[in-house]
């Protein structure tokens, strides 16, 4: 048989249509059009007919707890002139089973929830009938369950309470009715990564898995800490160290259980991994914090992760598509400079105690202050320096301040606060990086010590990434700027976007999964509405 390109059949059926009358014609275009795009699987094969749009409104009112994505279904039959999506020539279509498929196994999304009208789910898919031949009411589910799972699986909590949960980051935008055609098309694309979602999803996901399936083998005991210990170290033997052993194998922290009661190198090596992931120093003490902290159960490690997959779902991936950006993680006491997809400088930070939170928000590096002026805030003058003051009458000598009309700024030098530089990307916030001269506070595990700021533990480094490329900045003048004790102020050429996030767990570049302590609770805020029945 001799086959003709598709663009022949296309300019065939125009000219057959020249000869038609004006009704005619629009009906046998649409029929022709239609045909030739099933024939070349450019679209599944729908009814020709379309349905009648009223009756949408009685399929809400009848499942009346899917109500709320009646604006989505609308949407979609608009679209596509209010005709079957469902259905091809055979009933329901591939992407149907699969949908349904997905439903029925939410829990490998990170996500708990009651799925609203099982049973009439299950009917239809029991139901020859309904499966072979095109009906509305089933038509009108399908699509409405999909926007159910769109919206818990790649969307995620609406915005508004993600706001009132402190998060300000920007929430990406997408459309699930376009991205309906692509999966009605392609069924397959259901089990790929999502591109409009977060690729740590994807990695916090694996790491769920992983976690049940230590879940389902029984996970780990908890450890009993001997009361008179103080510490474990190399060459010490101890029955707790048989329990010690056994748990860190059972997290994949060490490769194999020997079973030995003495602390040796290969139980160290496990020890350190378990610190890294862990955000503890990495040294070879181990201390009664490190063991209680071994002793949180597998299923908090599980909701830890479902509580971070939901965060991934409301940030969008275009946020890491500059060449340069910084993500500071709050939990995680850390900042990272990437630069070209990959990290160029990590570094240590001090962020807000728990009665002055550092936000979660974005925003964009515009300026880099050198020797900078602290000038104090109203509420630290208040409630810090004037009660000082009251009891000292030199204490602003003391500490290189002095009095700027009603205000107080302390100059540039040794003692200044913000240290030899500060990092400036404005907010409402009222929240920067800088330098400090406090520098034993980076050595803490816990670093939650500022009024709300984010302190650098390598602010020269950073200083020196963020300028770099500029001919104006030669390191040698950021050093001599850094010094100098005389405030000034460079507007960078190109802004750096800035991101402060907050992840209690995270998985990295080799696929090792990090857990943080939720030093704000905002985890437990979170699992309020993500776990309640």
């Amino acid at each position: 048989m001799k086959h003709f390109p598709i663009s022949f059949f296309f300019f065939a059926g125009f000219f057959f249509l020249l000869g038609m009358t004006n009704e005619s014609k629009a009906t046998t275009k649409k029929v022709l059009l239609l045909n030739l795009a099933v024939k070349y699987q450019r679209i599944p094969a729908f009814p020709l007919t379309p349905f009648d749009s009223t009756l949408i409104a009685p399929f809400f009112k009848k499942y009346s707890k899917f109500n709320f994505l009646k604006p989505e279904v609308m949407e979609l039959y608009s679209k596509h002139q209010f005709h079957y999506l469902w259905y091809d020539s055979k009933g329901i279509n591939e992407f149907a089973d699969l949908l349904y498929n997905k439903i029925n196994n939410l829990d490998q999304e990170g996500v708990r929830i009651k799925v609203p009208y099982q049973q009439e789910l299950r009917d239809i898919f029991q139901d020859e009938e309904k499966m072979n031949k095109s009906n509305l009411e089933v038509e009108l589910l399908l699509s409405t369950l999909y926007f159910f799972y769109a919206d818990n699986v790649f969307k995620g909590l609406d915005i508004q309470k993600s706001t009132e949960l402190g998060w300000y980051l920007p929430r990406k935008k997408q459309s699930y009715v376009n991205r309906l055609d692509s999966l009605l098309q392609d069924p397959a694309l259901i089990n790929k990564p999502n591109k409009g979602v977060l690729g740590q999803y994807y990695l916090l996901k694996e790491a769920l898995q992983n976690y049940r399936n230590i879940e389902k083998k029984g996970g780990w005991n908890p450890i009993e800490i001997p009361k008179k210990m103080k510490s474990l170290q190399l060459g010490d033997t101890s029955a707790v160290v048989l329990q010690i052993r056994k748990r860190l194998f059972i997290s994949g922290d060490l490769k194999t259980d020997s079973q030995k009661n003495v602390f040796d190198n290969e139980l160290l090596t496990g020890i350190l991994k378990y610190k890294e992931r862990n955000a503890f120093t990495t040294d070879s003490v181990l201390l009664p914090k490190h063991i209680k902290e071994m002793n949180v159960t597998v299923s908090e490690r599980i909701k830890t992760i479902m509580i971070n997959m939901e965060r991934c779902r409301w940030i969008s991936p275009s946020l890491t598509q500059n060449n340069r950006y910084i993500i500071v993680n709050i939990p995680a006491f850390t900042l990272t400079f990437f630069k070209d997809g990959k990290p160029a400088l990590i570094s240590k930070v001090v962020v807000g105690k728990s009665m002055n939170k550092t936000a979660v928000f974005s925003g964009q590096m515009s300026q880099v202050i050198f020797s900078p002026y602290w000038n104090v805030p109203p509420s630290i003058l208040r409630k810090e320096i004037l009660p000082a003051i009251a009891k000292n009458s030199n204490y602003l000598v003391q500490h290189d301040m002095e009095w700027v009309g009603n205000r107080v700024r302390q100059r540039p030098g040794e003692q200044n606060a913000l240290g030899k530089v500060k990092f400036v990307f404005p907010n409402s916030h009222i929240i920067y990086m800088h330098d400090t001269p406090s520098k034993s506070l980076f050595d803490q595990d816990t670093r939650a010590f500022s009024h709300g700021c984010i302190r650098v533990a390598r602010p020269r480094d950073l200083a020196i990434m963020v300028l770099e490329g500029d001919t104006n900045w030669p390191i040698e003048k950021i050093d001599a700027a850094m010094n100098r004790e005389v405030e000034k102020t460079y507007n960078l050429k190109t802004k750096i976007p800035v991101y402060i996030g907050y992840f209690t767990a995270w998985v990295d570049r080799e696929g090792q999964v990090h857990f943080y302590d939720d030093i704000y609770g905002h985890d437990e805020k979170l699992a309020e509405l993500l776990f309640t029945d």
